[in-house]
């Protein structure tokens, strides 16, 4: 079986010389690539094509794919939405009372597949007159999925779907917190504990990030429902909120269909009782793994290879260290050092033990938001001035802010390489631009204009632009929210590489615990209480920074012996109590 798809957003005829018309051997005997009256973009007959391959190098913007795949693959077909367009093959299989995870790369159908089992697209089974409901059912005979879609489409079944891309909220929700509250029938309960009512006289448009996100898990999981389908609801929330809302998930949700798509794979681990790995070719096609438990399906994640499927999706496996790394640093290579401070923002009062920040280093940085981990920042490179205590050295600084969304909007008809040179002059002769390239997988954005980049595009272009400025300190804030778990993996290491071999250091601040764990030689734990007064120490070595921190918000983690990644354990299991007592919060 063979799959020729063209990404529509891509393909431009107008600005190409048609070459995949052109150099096609087979279009001199055959129809085999057009352009579409409707569209005007190019189509590949996936019958007539013999696979050659010349049309995928030729075409100037990448914009071609052509793969085999075995042809019994083909009865799983779920859903295409167009002629040449991206094919999903097979779906999660469902079970009551538990909770399915999906892991995935971007652009494999997650949200095609969360919009489906929300009932809001019906399938076509990749049949070109399209699929009624009765189709649907009866393609799902003999599995959990038949009653599932005969109760949704006969509207037996409720379902919610929590969105992904939860900033577009207030752009068809008015109001206060309070109202819209009181419109989705959110219980005073769940207000408190997602600390939603300390927010109800303020406007939806003020939220943060964060704020968005909890107020749409608290909308979702207010209805009463037989399906919850959760879009990544651990984005822009802190570690603390990120368990909180996964506890709460679990608890909602006991007894009905739960499924939660997530990047976070400490959350999702944790949140999860059986696991699907999404993979293929992104925007070519996606195919659903077999259900495996939670823990299994990360690890072989992580490996590279999916043993029930006998896949391979990634080269090399990914591991963790087992043990803290010493923290290498010496105030003789200081870039930054400060004596203990103290920093008043109004009523908000921040203090932090002297410390400095040394070449080579990359400091994690942790903590609840509202704790003033940017007010630090801000201090750090002369934009605050402390009450009490001294900077004694200002380095040059690049900064990623952690809202990015304004940036696509200023910008939003310039195309990315004319926006990088014109925040980087000359940024394509930086000795680290291969590096930034690959690493963060830029291929095929850079005619891309500002406006038309997905969420996790504009997030590596941000970082890549922060990354080629010239500078001592790099500080990044949330550079991993709204990207998959290849490409955050790809970002942590092009971050480590590019300070490790260069005299710089870079300051991370990151709510993905695993993330954190694998970037990061040391780290600085922001503790106290959010919005009144924040405390911190360090940067401090990875196990006494993590247990300080760990200990505060009373969560253990123990190591994957496989991978070496940190799990979260159960509240009261005996793990827990054998690590509290041991005073290990995190390293066994």
């Amino acid at each position: 079986m063979r799959i020729a798809v063209v990404d529509r957003d891509s393909c431009d005829p107008k600005k190409c010389g048609q070459e995949c018309i052109k150099y096609c051997p087979i279009n001199k005997s055959g129809k085999v690539i057009w352009l579409d009256e409707k569209t005007g973009k190019a189509v590949i007959s996936e019958k007539l094509c013999i696979g050659c391959g010349i049309c995928v190098h030729k075409c100037p913007f990448s914009a071609i794919t052509i793969t085999n795949l075995p042809d019994e693959l083909e009865t799983d077909c779920v859903h295409r939405y167009f002629p040449g367009g991206f094919k999903l093959y097979r779906l999660p299989l469902l079970k009551k009372g538990g909770v399915v995870g999906v892991i995935g790369r971007n652009a494999l159908g997650k949200t095609t597949i969360a919009r489906i089992l929300a009932g809001e697209l019906v399938p076509n089974l990749c049949r070109e007159e399209g699929a009624e409901p009765a189709d649907v059912i009866r393609a799902f005979r003999g599995t959990e999925l038949q009653g599932y879609f005969a109760n949704l489409y006969a509207k037996k079944a409720r379902a919610v779907h929590k969105i992904q891309y939860i900033e577009l909220i207030p752009m068809y929700l008015k109001g206060t917190v309070k109202e819209v509250a009181e419109k989705s029938k959110i219980p005073q309960d769940l207000m408190e504990k997602l600390g939603l009512s300390k927010l109800a006289d303020r406007d939806i448009s003020q939220l943060s990030g964060g704020e968005l996100q909890r107020l749409a898990v608290a909308a979702a999981l207010a209805k009463d429902a037989d399906v919850y389908i959760f879009d990544e609801p651990a984005t822009h929330l802190d570690i603390v909120e990120r368990l909180k809302v996964a506890e709460l998930i679990r608890e909602r949700v006991e007894g009905k269909y739960a499924v939660v798509v997530e990047h976070d794979l400490t959350v999702l681990d944790f949140l999860a009782d059986v696991a699907v790995v999404l993979y293929g070719k992104p925007g070519a096609y996606g195919i659903v793994s077999r259900p495996m438990g939670a823990r299994e399906a990360v690890n072989e994640y992580l490996r590279g290879f999916l043993a029930h499927e006998n896949m391979r999706i990634r080269d090399e496996p990914i591991k963790f260290e087992l043990r803290p790394p010493e923290r290498r640093a010496s105030r003789q290579r200081a870039l930054a050092q400060w004596t203990d401070l103290l920093i008043s923002l109004g009523p908000f009062k921040l203090r932090v033990r002297e410390g400095y920040i040394s070449k080579g280093e990359v400091v994690g940085i942790i903590g609840p938001n509202g704790i003033g981990k940017t007010t630090f920042v801000r201090a750090l490179v002369g934009e605050i001035k402390p009450a009490e205590g001294e900077v004694y050295i200002t380095p040059s600084v690049s900064y990623k802010p952690q809202y990015i969304r304004n940036i696509a909007v200023k910008n939003s008809e310039v195309p990315v390489r004319l926006w990088l040179a014109k925040e980087v002059q000359d940024y394509a002769n930086s000795p680290i631009w291969p590096d930034v390239y690959s690493g963060l997988g830029l291929e095929g954005m850079l005619d891309k204009k500002m406006g038309e980049l997905s969420g996790g595009e504009l997030q590596r272009a941000v970082v890549a632009a922060a990354l080629l400025r010239k500078a001592d300190l790099y500080v990044l804030d949330e550079p991993m929210a709204y990207l998959d778990v290849e490409q955050r993996i790809s970002v942590a290491r092009t971050i480590r590489r590019i300070i490790e071999e260069s005299e710089s250091a870079a300051l991370v601040v990151e709510h993905d615990i695993a993330m954190l764990d694998y970037m990061s030689n040391s780290v600085m734990p922001f503790l106290g209480e959010p919005g009144v007064e924040g405390f911190a120490e360090g940067p401090l070595d990875m196990r006494t920074g993590m247990n300080a921190f760990l200990k505060w918000i009373d969560v253990t983690f123990r190591r994957e012996p496989q991978t070496g990644r940190p799990r979260v354990n159960k509240p009261g299991s005996v793990l827990d109590r054998e690590q509290k007592e041991k005073g290990e919060y995190y390293y066994v």
